[in-house]
């Protein structure tokens, strides 16, 4: 019923498009473009990746290089310069070091982002939250003190002058 093909009698699970994986020990240096199917290195990596699917970095993975995602997952290293168009998430003890423009960002406790990171900017839409003014802090009512009453001084003229608290006034007769 759901997921099944009934193919001449016979009843077949509709299969996802099958990964491509760059498997443990191996190393890969140029570009690697996988369309819509997803990408997993086990292995070492030293170009660029291009894929508008889902790339994932395993434990034992290390990418050097650009990678142009839909969707980012590193668990293992990454070095250089990313753009994902959707989710970057950083898992266990993955390490991405770079540039890194994305939408949306997960960091697991013990992954680590270190470079600039920057988030996609898009056109508002009718359903995005409208962005507001930021709302100035107002101290704790602890933490507030009341103002000093201002302070006049006479001046050589007869009149009064505003003198700064703290400061003690030039006094000449």
């Amino acid at each position: 019923m759901f997921g099944r093909a009934k193919i001449n009698g016979t009843s077949r699970t509709a299969a996802a498009p099958a990964a491509t994986v760059l498997g443990e020990g191996s190393r890969w240096q140029g570009e690697i473009r996988t369309g819509t199917t997803s990408l997993r290195i086990e292995g070492e990596l030293e170009g660029t990746i291009l894929s508008e699917g889902h790339v994932t970095i395993a434990p034992t993975g290390h990418v050097r290089g650009a990678v142009h995602a839909q969707r980012l997952t590193v668990m293992g290293r990454a070095e250089g310069v990313f753009k994902v168009a959707g989710c970057l998430e950083i898992l266990g003890a993955g390490w991405v070091e770079g540039e890194v423009q994305l939408e949306t960002l997960v960091v697991d406790e013990g992954g680590t982002l270190m470079g600039s990171c920057s988030q996609h900017t898009t056109a508002p839409s009718a359903t995005a939250p409208v962005e507001r003014e930021p709302v100035p802090l107002v101290p704790r009512r602890d933490e507030w003190t009341p103002e000093r009453p201002e302070r006049y001084a006479p001046s050589a003229s007869g009149t009064h002058d505003f003198i700064p608290a703290g400061r003690i006034p030039d006094r000449r007769f």
